[in-house]
């Protein structure tokens, strides 16, 4: 089947009228970025116009080369993992849900690691950078539930301070820095070996496999609709560049600046709003 493509069959009268474009390139494949969990709490990495909110968040190297790093990541994640894991799914989570059970959608795929869009009911789902509720050993290969580490590091580090300091992405959160040398981190149960949230940390390479399991969804849809991201990472920029490869219209919603601005057609509304102006315009 050729894909369609109605970029430029007329003029853009507004926000209607890109919500009826995209309704007329279904199916399409979602991919989600940190914009739309923003509102449960957990905030973006950059602000409108890309930059960095907060300190730059752990790189991969240095969580798998350096003891210290990996103190402080453990001992911020005891703060900041209760945020991610009491957070419930938005209206635009739930809305991609209803648009799924509705075959508007092929995949989605989350450049997020707080499973929200499986909590909302979402099927096809391709966890891009990983998820942040299953911590894995990276001696042995071992998987564990992120809740029961919670408990384990709150055993090793009961002075540590506990509730939701300011929250992350990663699902960490401010911690004195005096307080770092004085982590305890949990070894694996199984080897003694070192565990790691199983994410995709930047510099980190994703999965293979997984790379091509979302080229593979993005063949079998008739677009791509990029939703709360600004792109600026190529992890996720990249399917822009597959899908204008391949022909099909792009659509971005995001209030903000994003990496494919001159490649898509933008919709500069909140992912929610928007969303639901996409399921009006299919009814």
């Amino acid at each position: 089947m050729a894909h369609a493509s109605i970029a430029n069959t007329r003029p853009l009268q507004g926000e209607d009228d890109i919500a009826l474009r995209i309704a007329d390139s279904l199916p399409s494949l979602v991919l989600t970025g940190a914009g739309i969990s923003a509102a449960t709490g957990i905030p973006t990495y950059r602000d409108s116009s890309g930059r960095w909110l907060r300190s730059e968040p752990i790189k991969h190297q240095e969580f798998m080369s350096d003891p210290g790093k990996r103190r402080r990541y453990w001992g911020r994640s005891l703060r900041g993992w209760p945020g991610v894991r009491d957070a419930r799914p938005t209206a635009a989570h739930r809305s991609l849900t209803r648009l799924e059970q509705r075959g508007a959608l092929t995949h989605i795929v989350t450049q997020n690691v707080d499973r929200l869009h499986q909590r909302a009911g979402s099927q096809q789902v391709i966890d891009l950078h990983g998820r942040l509720d299953r911590v894995l050993c990276l001696d042995c290969g071992a998987e564990s539930c992120r809740e029961l580490l919670q408990s384990r590091l709150e055993a090793l580090n009961p002075s540590l301070p506990r509730g939701n300091g300011s929250a992350r992405p990663d699902g960490d959160a401010d911690l004195a820095e005096e307080l770092i040398d004085g982590v305890r981190v949990p070894e694996c149960s199984v080897c003694g070996g070192r565990l790691m949230p199983d994410v995709v940390f930047f510099g980190g390479s994703i999965p293979p496999a997984r790379v091509e399991a979302c080229r593979d969804a993005l063949a079998s849809a008739r677009s791509l609709l990029v939703v709360g991201s600004s792109l600026t990472v190529y992890s996720g920029f990249r399917f822009c560049r597959w899908a204008a490869g391949a022909g099909l219209p792009i659509f971005l919603i995001n209030p903000g600046q994003t990496r494919a601005d001159d490649l898509g057609m933008k919709w500069s509304s909140p992912a929610d709003t928007a969303l639901a102006e996409l399921e009006t315009a299919l009814r």
